[in-house]
């Protein structure tokens, strides 16, 4: 493993070499690789939602390069090294899991995430201090993160000093009434950033409704576009068949016909 390890090491160095390397691997920073870092996390979800295990392997092998890539910009920068975040990962793996080793006992996995998301909450407060600004429990919620995502981690976190609802049925009025602003806004005319501000809410409260009933938003929506997907192609095939244009109607009849041949 070693020797496969120091061989795509090797073969980074290479692509970033000044005189002998790759123009486009050379030309890249951190901006730059950050969206294929992200595609490739994407790719290696999608190869485990598919039961793909060749894939897996190949989609691991694309993500790890990326994390070599990033660390080869960051050892030429003299920021860090690729061993550094290696053992940056090992050491908070260690501090994270007392009960594992260390002599912390944890008989739960119910207690095992508390005392796990405690860890993370003190690494928080650390880094609060050390930049001498004031401590959220916001803080950590990653930017980049899928939107629907992050608004259902900002929803947990908030929960955690009690702002939350103590269960799904008061976020329907809360879905209602942002439906109704909406509404209100096209009715007058807004303009566009005020429409986007109202839509934004009404997604908002939807990944709220998600989380209250312990839905993965992401997931549930993945799941929903699949099925569109899926119709689709088969209203795609039933109108060539028949020889229907672009009939709303008649595609809307193919539609129902489509989800009754499901059942």
């Amino acid at each position: 493993m070693s020797q496969s390890l120091d061989r795509l090491l090797a073969i980074m160095a290479r692509l970033r070499d000044r005189e002998r390397g790759c123009p486009w691997d050379r030309e890249q920073d951190f901006a730059t690789i950050a969206p294929y870092t992200i595609e490739e996390a994407y790719e290696v979800a999608d190869a485990i939602g598919r039961g793909d295990m060749a894939a897996l392997r190949d989609e691991l092998g694309d993500l790890l390069f990326q994390v070599v890539f990033h660390a080869r910009m960051a050892e030429e920068a003299g920021h860090f090294a690729f061993d550094d975040v290696a053992a940056a990962i090992a050491d908070k793996m260690v501090r994270r899991h007392p009960h594992v080793f260390g002599s912390a006992e944890i008989g739960s996995v119910a207690a095992q995430n508390a005392a796990w998301e405690e860890h993370k909450a003190e690494e928080r407060r650390a880094r609060a201090r050390a930049a001498g600004t004031a401590e959220s429990v916001l803080d950590g919620v990653a930017l980049a993160l899928p939107a629907l995502l992050r608004a259902v981690k900002i929803q947990r976190r908030a929960a955690r000093i009690g702002f939350d609802w103590p269960d799904a049925r008061p976020v329907f009025d809360k879905l209602d009434e942002e439906i109704a602003e909406l509404t209100a806004e096209l009715d007058r005319g807004a303009d566009r950033p005020a429409i986007e501000d109202e839509v934004g809410d009404i997604l908002f409260a939807v990944a709220n409704l998600a989380r209250k009933l312990d839905i993965d938003p992401e997931a549930a929506l993945r799941g929903a576009t699949a099925k569109f997907e899926r119709r689709f192609r088969d209203i795609e095939a039933l109108a060539r068949e028949r020889d229907i244009g672009p009939d709303l109607d008649a595609l809307e009849a193919l539609w129902q016909e489509v989800k009754r041949a499901e059942r």
